[in-house]
């Protein structure tokens, strides 16, 4: 009995042994499969994180999306998106309690909050189509579309500092500021990771299709039609090709005319836009007769594919007077904006008659995406146009003023065209531009193209005594390119002017390439680290086909216009 007692027990102590090693394999593998699990997940997002320079605030916007061993890179990149979307979010309820909290706020200072909560709505929704875009993407091609994601996310970018630079006083300013910290950081993360997603890709080991020429998934991902001529997006219309090119526009009817003297069906320009359809899916064409229209006037962003065209620069004008000095923040001084995508303009002009004195005086605003001026003249002292955000491009135009009054921080591209540098006040010096790229990685530039740059006519005879440049850093990357073009000898040999002091000296990119002219000589320009005289190559990148993504959008306008460099 003892000895078959024993072997119980020896039994029991057999299965005890054999459980517990059991027990201690099924603990090392559990803890080995969380480790190779996490190795796999801290890898994913390394991966995802590693282009970006605020690493941590990208880790923690993974969020538990990044515990999922099984997510994807396009999880991993909507998560990243997502959470922007909630920061700046947050960034607009904030507005509001900072707004009411600040006692020293002054009437301009509310109004820049207010422009605050436009702009960062806007930054919300270009996020909110990244979103959709990246999740309806094939990841085989999706660097094919690296371009939309960063024009996107360079978008958000220029709202957000758009807000910031509104706010006149200091301390408001300081803290909408903090309040936009985290947006700023992730907005900046977002385009990191945008514009390393073949790496990014490659990392994961997902094989890239590299042809950039269109294919059927791409259109989609761009949610495009394709009839044959060519992609439109799905806000632009396919009918529109060769629309601004012919003499009589087309061929086209209008859906609204404005005639001051009644022969129209609305007598001002914003009565026709109040009457745009809900919901319409074509272009909607105004046509503005002869005749001067003293409106403000904003094509909002519900507004989208409106034509509108005139008799002329200088028979059909819009004007307007507001400005900084009357207590008015810069973007609402404009005459007339452009915000709902797909914007076109023909033969209209566009005025802000504040003059020098009253400083900040915009006569046109644009953050329409894919918009075109053709055949059309901005004329005003100190801002003048205020290419805000977005692919632009002007062709044919007249632009005038004085002190950086082309100005904004959106990819636009100016060609063929006349730009007047006025007669600004006593002591001030002109300058044509100031480019506001804050993040490097920006697709933004403003950039002028086989262009004659010349002083208007009661400047001629004081050129010499009243210093004019081709432009100055408004941010630290800022970003120009002047090339074949025509300099007037009123140009000083420098060239370009600092900002204050030694501000972007380094970080700034400014260039030329191939101007003609007495101001066109480069021997005495800046020798700051952020200037160059570029070759052929570099000046390639700037020309419409990389630059705005022509060949996607604005061949359907007809506009003219070259892809490439003219020689």
């Amino acid at each position: 009995m003892e000895k078959r007692g024993k072997l119980v027990v020896g039994g029991v102590s057999i299965i005890l042994i054999v459980g517990v090693v059991i027990g201690l394999v099924a603990v090392v593998c559990t803890k080995k499969s969380n480790k190779d699990q996490l190795s796999t997940s801290s890898k994913a997002v390394a991966a995802i994180c590693d282009p970006t320079d605020y690493k941590e605030a990208c880790i923690d916007s993974l969020g538990s999306v990044a515990k999922n061993d099984s997510a994807s890179p396009k999880d991993l990149i909507q998560a990243a998106i997502d959470s922007t979307i909630k920061t700046v979010k947050s960034a607009i309820e904030n507005s509001s309690s900072i707004a009411k909290s600040f006692k020293a706020i002054n009437s301009t200072g509310k109004m820049a909050m207010d422009d605050c909560k436009d702009l960062l709505e806007s930054a919300i929704a270009d996020l909110q189509a990244s979103f959709s875009f990246v999740g309806d993407s094939n990841m085989h091609t999706m660097h094919d579309r690296e371009e939309e994601l960063r024009n996107w996310f360079s978008a958000v970018i220029s709202f957000q500092q758009s807000c910031l630079d509104g706010i006149p006083q200091e301390e408001l300013q300081k803290l909408m500021k903090d309040s936009l910290l985290n947006a700023t950081q992730l907005t900046s993360n977002a385009l990191a990771i945008a514009s390393s997603i073949a790496q990014i890709l490659e990392n994961f080991n997902i094989t890239l299709n590299k042809d950039l020429r269109p294919t059927s998934s791409s259109r989609r991902l761009l949610e495009q039609e394709n009839d044959g001529h060519g992609q439109y997006p799905s806000w632009f219309p396919a009918a529109d090709r060769r629309l601004l090119a012919k003499q009589d526009n087309g061929g086209v009817k209008p859906n609204a005319v404005v005639a001051k003297d009644g022969s129209g069906q609305f007598k001002t320009i914003s009565a026709a836009l109040a009457a745009y359809p809900k919901g319409l899916q074509a272009r909607y064409i105004i046509y503005v007769k002869a005749g001067v229209y003293n409106e403000y006037v904003t094509v909002t962003k519900n507004q989208i594919n409106v034509f509108m065209y005139g008799d002329g620069p200088r028979n059909t004008m819009v004007t307007g007077s507001k400005s900084f000095a009357d207590g008015i923040t810069t973007q609402n001084t404009a005459t007339f904006a452009a915000i709902g995508n797909g914007f076109l303009a023909k033969g209209m002009g566009f005025q802000n008659t504040a003059g020098a004195q009253k400083h900040q005086a915009v006569a046109l605003r644009v953050q329409s995406e894919m918009s075109a001026f053709f055949n059309c003249r901005m004329d005003a002292y100190q801002d003048t146009l205020y290419a805000q955000t977005h692919r632009q491009f002007y062709r044919n135009c007249v632009i005038s003023g004085t002190v950086d009054f082309i100005f904004g921080d959106s990819p636009t591209l100016i060609q063929n065209s006349l730009i007047i540098v006025r007669k600004p006040m006593d002591n001030q010096k002109n300058t044509v531009t100031a480019q506001g790229r804050e993040d490097r990685r920006e697709n933004t530039a403003i950039v002028i193209q086989n262009c004659r740059i010349v002083p208007e006519e009661v400047l001629f005879p004081l050129r010499f005594k009243i210093p004019s440049y081709l432009g100055r850093p408004w941010k630290t990357y800022a970003r120009t390119v002047i090339m074949e073009s025509e300099l007037g000898d009123f140009i000083q040999p420098a060239g370009w002017l600092p900002w204050s002091g030694n501000f972007a000296l380094d970080t700034l990119y400014y260039a030329e390439y191939g101007n003609r002219g007495p101001g066109a000589a480069t021997n005495q320009r800046v020798r700051w680290k952020g200037y160059h005289v570029i070759n052929r190559n570099d000046a390639l990148q700037f020309t419409a086909g990389p630059f705005l993504l022509a060949d996607r959008w604005l061949k359907t306008t007809g506009i003219p216009y070259f892809a490439g460099l003219k020689t």
